[in-house]
């Protein structure tokens, strides 16, 4: 198989190393200087790197070393967006991520993250998977009211800017050598959750009309992508500390929206009761693939394989096994804290997910 996404995979994001925390630390301390720690953060992704090739990996990523956050480190680089304290509903938890607002006109005037990801690709010689948080997640904490009305009195125009950013950005990043892209995304599996609803409908928004605003921002992003860059989109329950965000299976009408993403596949989270079952994947488009996040990353418990190869099975019954594959169902660390497992219980899961692939698709 030589397009993403591969039979076995993961979603990208690896526990961060011991001495790149510290140098993180210092860095941020003033005790550590710029191209002090460039080198230690080189030397921990290459090892990452190599970790993921013994396994068996097919993608390789650089495990987000280089970020605090998942979504924010990428969004704070994009012109007319600044980053604030959360408001309303959040994590269950101390040292809360801040969220982004929207305060000026949006756009991409540099590239962003470029050289991370030609540093990547130089260090592997398998596929250098990139990920980037998706447009929607420029609102989705916020909402409408953390979208300057001064700036922006139609939000369509919002949309159509950060569209045009992202599919900027990218082209920058399919520029330093990406071929193969994933879009993050919590908003779509936030929108099957009741509270979250109304937590939108307080910000400002009318729910129903996220699903189909979130996809028409990633198309637009997508718009004339070239043929040889393959785009997944992740999508989870919130990820933070071993912590989860939001709860509720799929929704029919929120799944019909994400699925109209003009992307490869669907990496979907199904590690829990709090992901509901498969039905929902009765109406993902022909010839796109599933990605089955089926490993939890909140936990150091290994999963067994009979009971992967089980669940992989059930969810035939809606996907042809040709188009499902299989990973975990977040990333480990994503944001810099990380979350409660072991670095030796996320290798371990990663190659079990790599060892259930190969028994089940050969």
């Amino acid at each position: 198989m030589s397009r993403p996404p591969f039979h076995a995979d993961h979603v990208g994001s690896l526990l961060r190393p011991p001495e790149l925390r510290e140098a993180r630390a210092k860095a941020k301390a003033g005790a550590l200087g710029a191209t002090q720690l460039r080198s230690i953060e080189d030397a921990c992704i290459a090892r990452a790197v190599k970790k993921q090739e013994e396994i068996g990996l097919q993608s390789i990523t650089d495990g987000e070393f280089r970020r605090d956050f998942w979504h924010l480190d990428f969004l704070k680089q994009l012109d007319g967006i600044e980053l604030v304290r959360p408001t309303g509903l959040t994590f269950d938890a101390e040292d809360v991520p801040p969220m982004a607002s929207v305060t000026g006109k949006v756009g991409c005037s540099r590239p962003i993250m470029a050289e991370h990801f030609a540093f990547l690709k130089s260090v592997t010689g398998r596929t250098a998977k990139f990920t980037v948080p998706s447009p929607g997640t420029a609102h989705m904490r916020g909402g409408r009211n953390a979208i300057s009305r001064t700036v922006y009195p139609d939000l369509e125009e919002f949309w159509a800017d950060i569209g045009a950013a992202y599919r900027t950005a990218i082209r920058h990043l399919y520029e330093a050598g990406c071929r193969y892209l994933q879009l993050d995304d919590v908003g779509f599996s936030y929108l099957c959750d009741e509270k979250v609803r109304e937590n939108f409908r307080r910000n400002g928004d009318d729910p129903a009309t996220l699903g189909p605003a979130y996809a028409g921002a990633i198309n637009e992003a997508l718009r004339d992508r070239p043929k040889d860059l393959a785009v997944t989109m992740h999508t989870c329950r919130g990820n933070f500390r071993s912590t989860w965000f939001a709860a509720g299976g799929y929704q029919d009408e929120v799944v019909q929206a994400m699925f109209s993403a003009n992307v490869d596949g669907f990496f979907m989270e199904y590690d829990s009761e709090r992901a509901g079952g498969f039905e929902p994947l009765r109406k993902l488009p022909r010839g796109k693939n599933v990605v089955l996040g089926l490993v939890t990353t909140k936990s150091g418990i290994l999963e067994k394989k009979e009971e992967l190869k089980r669940r992989i099975e059930e969810a035939t019954k809606y996907v042809p096994l040709e188009n499902l594959r299989l990973s975990p169902q977040c990333g480990f660390s994503s944001t810099h804290h990380g979350n409660k497992l072991s670095e030796d219980e996320q290798w371990r899961k990663l190659e079990r997910v790599v060892e259930v692939a190969r028994d089940v698709w050969g």
